[in-house]
């Protein structure tokens, strides 16, 4: 008798379903995580389109719909889409609850985007990438999507780059969360943003403090996996200590670039 193979065993979930399944139960804990709600990168991203009142957005994984909320008193309209269902459902709601009519919710997947050549002004994706089961074929769709003299922008946990950086970063995000699937380094971002027919023309780096406690409570990492990532942090060299500031009470803090982007 011929075995399942990972690929159709129903123990071996598909990219798309760990996703959902991980954020869908967490939509309400990411519409109001402080981490996500707030920050100069979202004060960047409403800058691009200040001015734009006649534009429409593509906020590309909109995860608690955080850059919708940001330019949408800016633009005619934004488009908040998610592969999650229940994500929808919440920033449908918080768009209600906020007054802004202009803010439609849609669910799909970022590699294969339903709507028209050309359609929107301005593309944006923030803290959703490392998570696409396959990141070029979504930019070569949000390329498809955007017009020509449009603007795309980027904000992003990235790698370090030093390979020890990498692999810390890379294994307790995993550790924390299995629908992981890479924090690229900027220079992975520069390119595959140029294969997809971009051109990368500004990218600011900030550093992001992280609350150990509230950053495995939002996807619910049991307490045996939290002592895991806690021994691994307690393990690692001192460059790595020092890189992610990693503090006796597991806060540590990660490197985020914010890229802008136009179609060439």
């Amino acid at each position: 008798m011929n075995q399942p193979t990972a690929e159709s065993s129903p123990q071996s979930p598909s990219q798309e379903r760990l996703v959902t399944e991980q954020f869908g139960p967490q939509a309400a804990a990411y519409v109001a995580s402080p981490v996500h709600a707030q920050g100069e990168d979202l004060k960047q991203i409403a800058g691009m389109v200040a001015g734009r009142a006649g534009a429409r957005v593509l906020d590309l994984g909109c995860g608690g719909g955080h850059v919708a909320y940001a330019v949408a008193a800016h633009v005619k309209e934004v488009v908040a889409y998610d592969l999650s269902a229940e994500m929808i459902a919440a920033v449908a709601a918080e768009a209600k609850r906020r007054g802004l009519a202009n803010v439609v919710a849609k669910q799909g997947a970022a590699e294969k985007l339903p709507f028209a050549d050309e359609s929107f002004d301005a593309v944006f994706t923030r803290f959703s990438a490392h998570h696409w089961r396959d990141v070029p074929a979504a930019l070569k769709e949000a390329k498809r999507v955007v017009k020509n003299d449009g603007l795309a922008g980027v904000v992003d946990a990235v790698s370090p780059g030093p390979p020890v950086l990498d692999t810390y970063l890379q294994g307790i995000e995993l550790m924390r969360d299995p629908s992981h699937v890479r924090d690229y380094s900027v220079e992975e971002w520069k390119a595959m943003l140029r294969d997809a027919g971009f051109r990368p023309v500004a990218v600011t780096m900030r550093r992001l403090p992280l609350d150990f406690a509230s950053w495995i409570e939002r996807m619910r990492v049991s307490p045996a996996m939290a002592q895991s990532i806690r021994d691994v942090q307690r393990a690692m060299a001192a460059d790595v200590t020092r890189h992610f500031d990693i503090k006796d009470d597991g806060a540590f803090t990660i490197d985020v670039a914010t890229i802008e982007a136009e179609p060439v």
